[in-house]
């Protein structure tokens, strides 16, 4: 498989590298739309999901047609660790964060795929994701009406906000229920687009910013800072990305075919994952996650090739060092982006709901109902354990207390040593989606 590989590299193919500037667009506008609400710079986020998906594909043999870039789950915690102990110190603790990927890993390795299933079932994993979803429902709304993610402050006014914010919400589900073929993996580049000339002809749009930055420099790096406070908030939160990428992995297996749990092996692809978070965070990006957007993308292009995401991943580099690129990218609008998160956290919050039914997760058992009801109220209840500077919160928290729930609590179904439920579910899903 290497060396196939390896020869296809070799060969120049104009067909593979369009398909690779494809993967990028499909996945281009989740990639910039998070480091953008972290504060985050996007050119850096450009530059560091290139190089991960390298780091990916060295670690896995390339053998895995898949993309990494930002991950949402990152979200929340990245907003209040910059807050709390600022950017240097939220990408040291990063780079734990992906250090618990490694040991995951190892993990696997050791016991084997179904350790992930014995340590995060369905009953885990979907009131988790759910939590995802509906923490940062409140950081949408608030953009949507033209406020700042905590609704401290007023940027536009209300009525324009609404405007441009339903334009963009209204464009992003349009898309995903009506487009067909490759424009119905692109909604929030659909939204951003429509939206963001909803907002321009509105005389909402700034470009001073663009005029004042050059055609081409090298991204603002970041170098990382290490605070024991901020590296405990942040290494739970692995626990929810580890989750997805599973399901990411089994995803795409399924798409092409192939076995990918058992060869390169899910030892190697978190491993790979962990990795490219982790070398993120050394220069100042968000931290990397598979891309399933890109799944959805191999399903209808039929692009097997891993190959494909290596230009892909070079074209991302490259325009990393297109500043006045990413300064466009900064003028976009908060009601541009509020109103496409409005649907997007709600389908992550959906696909968690998702997991408990597929999982067949039977709520009329008491320690599921249990499990799934603190987990939920802690994360939309905004409950944190600890004060002052170290405290555990939102995906953190709930990650934690749903595993040690479901560890300790009796009565627990037999649990199977592979990976057959979320494969169930996942299978189904996709199935859904051709």
């Amino acid at each position: 498989m290497v060396e196939s590989n390896t020869q296809s590299l070799g060969n120049f193919n104009w067909k593979m590298i369009l398909a690779g500037a494809q993967m990028l667009f499909v996945a281009f506008g989740a990639l910039v739309l998070m480091p953008l609400l972290t504060g985050l710079d996007p050119n850096v986020a450009l530059f560091t999901a290139g190089v991960g998906t390298l780091l990916f594909h060295l670690v896995t043999g390339l053998s895995v047609p898949i993309f990494l870039a930002s991950s949402f789950v990152f979200i929340a915690p990245i907003a209040y660790s910059i807050q709390t102990w600022g950017v240097p110190a939220t990408m040291g603790a990063l780079m734990g964060a992906g250090v618990v990927y490694m040991l995951l890993a190892l993990l696997v390795k050791l016991k084997g795929a179904g350790i992930i299933h014995r340590i995060m079932p369905p009953v885990v994993t979907g009131p988790v994701i759910m939590i995802i979803g509906l923490g940062l429902a409140p950081m949408a709304v608030n953009m949507a009406m033209g406020k700042t993610g905590d609704g401290s402050m007023e940027l536009f006014p209300y009525v324009d906000s609404i405007i441009v914010s339903m334009t963009a919400l209204l464009t992003t589900l349009l898309v995903s229920v009506f487009a067909h073929g490759i424009f119905r993996l692109l909604p929030i580049l659909s939204g951003v687009f429509v939206g963001y000339l909803a907002a321009w002809a509105m005389g909402m749009v700034d470009w001073s910013v663009i005029n004042e930055t050059p055609v081409v420099s090298v991204p603002a790096f970041v170098l990382p800072e290490f605070n024991w406070q901020a590296l405990l908030f942040m290494i739970p939160v692995a626990i929810a990305p580890a989750i997805e990428h599973v399901g990411d992995i089994i995803a795409i297996g399924n798409v092409t075919g192939k076995d990918y749990i058992r060869k390169p092996g899910l030892q190697r692809t978190l491993f790979g994952d962990g990795l490219a978070t982790s070398a993120a965070a050394i220069f100042g990006g968000p931290p990397n996650t598979t891309y399933s957007e890109v799944t959805g993308a191999v399903m209808l292009t039929r692009s097997f090739n891993p190959v494909v995401m290596l230009w892909a991943a070079g074209f991302a580099i490259m325009l990393a060092f297109v500043a006045k690129f990413g300064a466009l990218l900064q003028t976009i609008p908060v009601p541009v982006m509020g109103g496409i998160m409005i649907l997007l956290f709600g389908s992550i919050a959906s696909v968690g709901l998702n997991t408990l039914i597929k999982a067949h997760v039977d709520l009329g058992k008491q320690r599921n109902l249990v499990i799934v009801a603190t987990v939920l109220v802690f994360g939309i209840g905004g409950m944190a354990l600890g004060n002052g500077d170290l405290n555990l919160q939102g995906v953190s928290l709930c990650g934690i207390v749903a595993i040690i729930l479901n560890l300790v609590l009796p009565g627990a179904d037999p649990l199977p040593g592979d990976l057959h439920a979320e494969e169930e579910v996942v299978d189904d899903i996709v199935e859904h989606s051709r």
